[in-house]
C-alpha cells in the first residue's frame, strides 16, 4: 500500500492545490480532546496533520507549543496513549498523520518498536528535529522497512548542507522559514523563494514551509513557490485561549478552513 502522504501530494498536484498541514500537541488539553481536534481539522480541510509528541526539552518549539507540551507531560501523557489515540482516529479518517518528536523519545521507546507501532496504528511519517543528518541513516533504514517516512527539516543554510539533508528524503521536506524556534510571526523572511528554489535543485520531494506562518494572508503569499504550508502555533493558541470545548473546535475548524481556502 502506498504511503498516504505520497497519495495526498499526488492528488493535490493533479488538482493544482497546495497542502494545508496543521500541527497539534498530543495530549493537550487532554488526549480525548486531541482526538476531537484531529477529526475537526481533518473535516475542515487539513490535508496532513502533524501530532506533536511532548518532550521535556523541545529545542525547536516556540513558547505556545512548549507550554502545551509541558502541560501534557504534567498530565502524564505517554507515547502509548498517543499510539492508542491514533489507532482510534484511523477508524474515522484516512488523513495522513505525522509524528513530530525528539530523538530522546524515539530512543527511549526503542527505534524499531517506535516505527513498528507507528505503522501498526496508521502513522505515515515522523519528523525528528534534533536528529543530525550524520546519524539519520540507521533510523531511515528501520522506518522504511515499515513504510514510514522520515521527514527532514531544512533551514536556510549552506548549499552543501541543504544538499546532504535532502538527499534520500521522502514524504515531504519541512522547510523552516527562519532559523530559530516555531511560533507566530508577523512576517516571514524576504528571500524564501530563493531558498526554496535552492532546496528544489536537489530534490523532487514536495517542499512545505513552516515556522511562523500564522494566517491566510501569509499562506497566500508563499503558496506559489512551495507545495504546502505548515501551521502550528496559531492553531495551538486558539486551543489554549478558548476554554469552551465546542467553541474551541469551531474556531479551530474555521481557522483551518480559512487557510485551506487560499491554498
Amino acid at each position: 500500500m502506498k504511503n498516504r502522504i505520497d497519495l495526498k501530494f499526488q492528488e493535490l498536484k493533479e488538482l493544482n492545490k497546495k497542502a494545508m498541514i496543521a500541527f497539534v500537541t498530543s495530549g493537550y488539553p487532554d488526549i480525548n480532546t486531541t482526538e476531537d481536534i484531529i477529526l475537526k481539522i481533518a473535516s475542515s480541510g487539513s490535508d496532513i496533520i502533524e501530532l506533536g509528541i511532548p518532550y521535556s526539552d523541545p529545542i525547536a518549539d516556540g513558547p505556545i507549543i512548549q507550554t502545551a507540551s509541558a502541560k501534557a507531560l504534567k498530565n502524564g501523557i505517554k507515547i502509548d496513549d498517543i499510539m492508542g489515540m491514533v489507532s482510534n482516529v484511523r477508524k474515522k479518517t484516512e488523513v495522513p498523520l505525522v509524528y513530530m518528536t525528539y530523538f530522546g523519545n524515539v530512543y527511549k521507546y526503542g527505534v524499531e518498536r517506535f516505527m513498528k507501532s507507528s505503522k501498526e496504528v496508521g502513522t505515515d511519517g515522523v519528523i525528528i528535529p534534533d536528529l543530525p543528518v550524520e546519524e539519520r541513516g540507521e533510523i531511515v533504514k528501520v522506518a522504511s522497512q515499515y513504510g514510514v517516512h522520515i521527514i527532514p527539516l531544512v533551514a536556510p543554510t549552506s548549499e552543501n548542507r541543504i544538499k546532504s539533508i535532502v538527499k534520500e528524503a521522502s514524504g515531504f521536506i519541512y522547510c523552516v522559514s527562519t532559523n530559530g524556534v516555531t511560533g507566530m510571526r508577523s512576517k516571514l523572511a524576504g528571500n524564501l523563494e530563493e531558498y526554496i528554489s535552492l532546496v528544489s535543485k536537489y530534490t523532487e520531494v514536495p517542499k512545505c514551509i513552516g515556522f511562523g506562518v500564522s494566517n491566510a494572508e501569509m499562506a497566500k503569499n508563499i503558496k506559489s513557490y512551495c507545495d504546502g504550508v505548515i501551521i502550528g502555533s496559531a492553531i495551538m493558541k486558539i486551543i489554549e485561549e478558548e476554554t469552551d470545548k465546542e467553541k474551541m473546535l469551531n474556531k479551530v475548524g474555521k481557522f483551518v478552513y480559512s487557510i485551506k481556502e487560499v491554498l
